[in-house]
C-alpha cells in the first residue's frame, strides 16, 4: 500500500500572508508553479493559486502591488497526513473538487501532493504492473 509520504513533494514554496500579491505573482512565475502555501510564521494558513489571483484580483481590476496575499488567499485548504493512503488522498481531492492537498505532520507543513504527483504515481504503478505481466508471459 502506498502512502502520501511516498510521493509528496517535500520542497514546498511558501509565502507570508503579509507579502504583496505582486511578490506572490513573481514567485509563481520564477518557480514555474501554480500555487503557493501561505504561512503565518511557520504555520500554513492558506493557499494562493493562479486561479485565486485571476478571480479575486485581475477580474476586479485590482493592483497586485496594493493588495496583500491575505486579501486573496483561500484560507479553507484541505490537508492530509504523511501516513494517509494514496487512495484516501485521491478520494479527498475528488470529494472536494480540488487539485492539491497540503501535507501536515502535527501542525507543521511536511509537503504537498498534487494531481500531477498522483498521475506520475499511477503511471509508474501501471508500468511496473505491465512489466511484471510481460515477464510472467
Amino acid at each position: 500500500m502506498a502512502y502520501v509520504r511516498d510521493i509528496m513533494n517535500k520542497h514546498v514554496v511558501t509565502i507570508s500572508k503579509n507579502n504583496s500579491c505582486l511578490e506572490a505573482a513573481k514567485l509563481l512565475q520564477e518557480k514555474d508553479i501554480s500555487f503557493l502555501v501561505v504561512t503565518e510564521g511557520e504555520n500554513p494558513i492558506g493557499i494562493i493559486s493562479e486561479a485565486d489571483y485571476v478571480r479575486k484580483l485581475v477580474v476586479n481590476d485590482q493592483r497586485a502591488s496594493e493588495l496583500k496575499v491575505s486579501d486573496i488567499m483561500s484560507n479553507k485548504f484541505r490537508w492530509v497526513e504523511p501516513t494517509t493512503t494514496i487512495e484516501d488522498a485521491v478520494q479527498k481531492m475528488l470529494n472536494n473538487k480540488i487539485r492539491r492537498l497540503v501535507v501536515l505532520e502535527g501542525q507543521k507543513l511536511a509537503g504537498v501532493i498534487t494531481q500531477t504527483d498522483l498521475a506520475a504515481h499511477l503511471r509508474s504503478k501501471l508500468l511496473i504492473e505491465e512489466t511484471v505481466k510481460s515477464i510472467k508471459n
